[in-house]
């Protein structure tokens, strides 16, 4: 309830943050587009043993740069991608069985963002955080072995099999750090994040099969921003 509660916080407190102006006003705004890699794990309860699954990630970004306070460089980042989750399990029982279970998903995430360094030509170190609000598009799964045998699984957790999530939404928070590079023809920024899933896809009430089962992901990703508007300002550097 406490994480939930931070999250709506976190909505409100950006909008404010962005309208605030207690250092050097900027008015930047860039958008563009970026893709990387996603390695997903599912927290469940009980616990399924599961590997690193890997994907690829792609979407859009919007970028609004709106003050300098001291020397922090001071914006909002909003992005639309679309990420292909799930989970990849390590099946140690005898059986020979392998399975993956692919989830898409559209994923939002809303993010303060504060650099250090250059604004127009050269590099910075840039920190972000914020918000993050996903809905599931579809599934797969992926079975493997010879014979499909549940009958050995550890603690008999076998619920998660053919099973489709119970609730689409998906939020949570994401926390990342990064590098850019600000040339003539746009900003390239290279990050990489943490995703830590708060809804459970499964039902988690005392009828539900688990009591947990969020996404946990790390990201890492390449964007390209290009300016729409930029401070006219001689200070600017």
């Amino acid at each position: 309830m406490m994480m939930r509660r931070f999250i709506c916080a976190s909505l409100f407190a950006i909008p404010a943050f962005a309208l605030a102006q207690v250092g050097e006003n900027r008015c930047d705004f860039s958008v563009g587009v970026s893709a990387g890699y996603t390695l997903n794990k599912i927290d469940y309860q009980p616990t399924v043993k599961q590997s690193q699954k890997g994907d690829c990630m792609f979407g859009v970004a919007a970028r609004y740069i709106c003050e300098k306070y001291f020397t922090a460089i001071c914006g909002v980042q909003a992005e639309v991608n679309y990420w292909n989750l799930g989970w990849k399990e390590v099946i140690e029982d005898g059986s020979g069985n392998t399975y993956m279970r692919n989830m898409s998903y559209v994923q939002v995430p809303i993010m303060m963002q504060m650099g250090w360094g250059r604004e127009r030509r050269g590099a910075k170190f840039f920190f972000e955080a914020g918000p993050q609000i996903g809905y599931y598009l579809s599934g797969s799964e992926v079975k493997g072995g010879e014979e499909w045998d549940v009958s050995n699984r550890p603690n008999g957790v076998t619920y998660q099999y053919g099973k489709e999530p119970d609730n689409k939404l998906d939020y949570g928070i994401t926390a990342g750090v990064g590098m850019e590079l600000s040339t003539p023809v746009g900003h390239f920024l290279l990050s990489g994040r943490y995703y830590y899933g708060l809804a459970d896809f499964y039902d988690n009430s005392k009828k539900g099969d688990f009591g947990r089962s969020a996404n946990q992901t790390i990201v890492a990703k390449l964007t390209y921003l290009f300016d729409i508007v930029k401070t006219k300002n001689q200070s600017v550097k």
